[in-house]
C-alpha cells in the first residue's frame, strides 16, 4: 500500500520526537511491503517566523492532499509571554482543527506494565485502565465570539454549541462504545450551563439508536475527581471542547509520563494524529526529549487512518518492548541509564 503523510513538526522538540516516528514508520513499511511517501510542511512558531503566519495557505494544500497527518508539537515561549502578540502558534491549531474538520479529539489513556509505579496513583488504583476521552475540537468557548470592553476592564467569550455538532461527536462516542465495553459517560455541566442541556438533551435522545450501550451523564467537577480515584470506572467519555482540554490532561499523569500517551483529531477532510505534550522547549535540541507518544501516534496513524492493524501492534510491541528493557529516556530511566531521543528511535526501528 501507497501511504501519503503529511509531516508538520512544528516547534520546540516536535523535529525530534517526529524524526523517531518516522524512523519506526519507515522500518514498519519496509517489513509489511508498504510505500510512504512523506510530506513537509510548516506550522506554528517555524511558520510565523519563515512567513508570518502559523499555518499557512501551503501547509493546509498538503494536508488536505495527504491520506493523514502527523503532528509533532507547538509552541514557543516568546508567544507565551507576550499577551499582546498579535500572531500566535496558538491561532495554527485552531484554523488548522477548523479548515480539516477535525471535529473530535480521540485520547486514550492506559497503563504499561512495567511502568505502572512510576504513576502518582497507586497500583491498586490504576491497574486495569483503558479508557478514551473524546473531546469536541471546533465549537464552544475555543471559538465563540470573544472581545473587549471599550475600556479594557470588561472581557467575554462566548461557548456557543449547535445540536448537529453535538450529535456528530456523540456519534463516534457511541460508536466506538459498541466495539469496546459498551459503556459511555457524558461529560457536562447541565446544572449550571445552557450547551451543556443542550448537549445532555441531544445524546439522550441518541440512546434509542444504541440500546447496547449503557449511558451515564455527570457533572464535570466530579468527573475531574473521579479519573484519579477510580480511572477503571471508565470506558468512553464525551465531552465538549473546553472541559475536554482540561480532562485529558488530567487523565494524561495516570500512565506516569506525558512523553507516552498518543493522540488523534478525528477530520471530516484528513486525520491527524499527534503526541499529546507540548513542545517543551527548554528540551529542544538537546536530544532528550521522550519520543514514545509520537511514536505511538504513528501507531494509531497506521490502524485508524490506513486499516492497517498488524503494523500498528509491531509498533506497540516494540515500544512495550523498549519499556521493558530500559530503552527509555531520562524522564523514565531514573536512576539506570537514560538513552537520547535519537538513540530510542534507532533502537526502536532496529527491532520492529
Amino acid at each position: 500500500m501507497k501511504l501519503n503523510i503529511a509531516l508538520l513538526a512544528g516547534d520546540g522538540i516536535g523535529p525530534e520526537v517526529i524524526d523517531q516516528a518516522v524512523k519506526v514508520s519507515n522500518a514498519i513499511a519496509k517489513k509489511f511491503n508498504h510505500e510512504i511517501e512523506w510530506t513537509s510542511a510548516l506550522t506554528g512558531a517555524a511558520a510565523i517566523d519563515a512567513v508570518g503566519e502559523p499555518y499557512p495557505d501551503s501547509t493546509h494544500e498538503v494536508c488536505m492532499a495527504a491520506d493523514a497527518v502527523l503532528f509533532g508539537a507547538i509552541g514557543h515561549p516568546r508567544f507565551d509571554n507576550d499577551p499582546t502578540a498579535k500572531v500566535r502558534p496558538e491561532q495554527g491549531l485552531l484554523k488548522m482543527r477548523k479548515k480539516l474538520g477535525l471535529f473530535a479529539n480521540v485520547r486514550p489513556t492506559f497503563t504499561f506494565p512495567s511502568l505502572i509505579d512510576n504513576s502518582p496513583l497507586k497500583r491498586e488504583r490504576i491497574e486495569g485502565t483503558d479508557l478514551i476521552i473524546l473531546r469536541e475540537l471546533t465549537g464552544g468557548i475555543y471559538f465563540g465570539e470573544r472581545g473587549r470592553s471599550e475600556d479594557g476592564n470588561t472581557a467575554f467569550d462566548t461557548c456557543t454549541y449547535t445540536k448537529e455538532e453535538v450529535q456528530r461527536l456523540a456519534k463516534l462516542g457511541f460508536e466506538m462504545a459498541m466495539q469496546r465495553t459498551k459503556k459511555l459517560c457524558c461529560v457536562d455541566k447541565a446544572n449550571v450551563l445552557e450547551t451543556s442541556r443542550l448537549w445532555r438533551q441531544t445524546v439522550q435522545a441518541m440512546e434509542k439508536d444504541y440500546p447496547e450501550v449503557t449511558v451515564s451523564y455527570e457533572f464535570v467537577d466530579a468527573v475531574a475527581m473521579r479519573p484519579v480515584q477510580w480511572p477503571s470506572s471508565y470506558d468512553v467519555l464525551i465531552t465538549e471542547n473546553l472541559f475536554g482540554d482540561i480532562l485529558t490532561d488530567e487523565a494524561s499523569v495516570i500512565s506516569g509520563s506525558m512523553g507516552l500517551m498518543p493522540s488523534s483529531s478525528i477530520g471530516v477532510h484528513t486525520s491527524l494524529f499527534e503526541p499529546i505534550h507540548g513542545s517543551y522547549p527548554q528540551a529542544a535540541g538537546k536530544d532528550i526529549a521522550n519520543p514514545l507518544a509520537t511514536v505511538l501516534s504513528a501507531a494509531m496513524m497506521f490502524e485508524d487512518a490506513f486499516g492497517l492493524k498488524e503494523e500498528a501492534a509491531a509498533i506497540r510491541d516494540v515500544v512495550n518492548k523498549s519499556l521493558a528493557e530500559g530503552i527509555v529516556t531520562e524522564d523514565l530511566a531514573g536512576k539506570n541509564k537514560a538513552y537520547k531521543t535519537s538513540e530510542v528511535g534507532d533502537w526502536l526501528a532496529k527491532n520492529v
